[in-house]
């Protein structure tokens, strides 16, 4: 895996390109906003961790440029920045998942293998290892998703939450559940953060002959159209 680090701590820097070298992570380093855009197109990294606070240019215009110019690498938005408003931000500005410091070195290699793994061509399974509901099939093989045969690109906790939807077709699915599952230790996010997830995920299924129903007192629910 190729990763672009756009980091300005230097310690930070060092740390990470030296723990994920050893994980057999190719790490590029760029610390300055303004510099960023034109590296990450130069480098066409596989995945980008993107701090938000950086000298030159915010970590959000520059994901916002990256976007504009049509890069779709995925990003991992790794900050000090760690509230649910600067999450939201940063996931509506089109980010791919968010991680807050101080972080679990472990947690970030398992996140950015994620990222990943959805952008690499999906080899053909068994037909008995795919679940379909409507035109939206699971491979439970890979984990990946697919709509019309093409690999649906979610975030690591759009893709949480849709496993557990689709493990129970047509049956309600508690938002406690659904929180326990996408947000597994963190006491930093609350309840309502679930909600951010399923308007982002119900987005992507738009156009699927699925749908992703909340029914008031009980959760959530996916189901096939008619």
């Amino acid at each position: 895996m190729k990763l672009l680090l756009i980091e300005d701590d230097r310690s930070m820097q060092s740390a990470l390109q030296r723990a994920l070298s050893r994980r057999q992570i190719e790490v590029s380093l760029c610390e300055d906003g303004l510099q960023a855009l034109s590296l990450w197109q130069e480098r066409q990294p596989d995945v980008v961790v993107l701090d938000l606070s950086l000298p030159g240019l915010d970590g959000l215009h520059v994901l916002d440029r990256a976007r504009r110019a049509g890069l779709r690498t995925p990003v991992l938005i790794l900050t000090a920045r760690g509230t649910i408003g600067d999450r939201v931000i940063g996931l509506n500005s089109g980010a791919d998942d968010y991680l807050a410091k101080p972080f679990d070195l472990d947690e970030l290699e398992a996140r950015l293998r994620a990222l990943h793994r959805r952008q690499q061509p999906a080899l053909a399974a068994p037909t008995e290892a795919r679940q379909a509901l409507g035109d939206l099939e699971y491979d439970k093989d890979n984990g990946a998703f697919y709509l019309r045969g093409e690999v649906l690109d979610l975030s690591p906790r759009e893709l949480t939450l849709l496993q557990a939807l689709i493990s129970r077709p047509g049956h309600a699915v508690s938002k406690e559940r659904l929180f326990a599952l996408v947000f597994p230790d963190d006491d930093t996010v609350q309840l309502e953060a679930i909600e951010v997830v399923v308007y982002r995920l119900r987005k992507k299924l738009s156009q699927a002959q699925v749908s992703l129903m909340t029914l008031r007192g009980l959760g959530y629910l996916l189901k096939a159209e008619s």
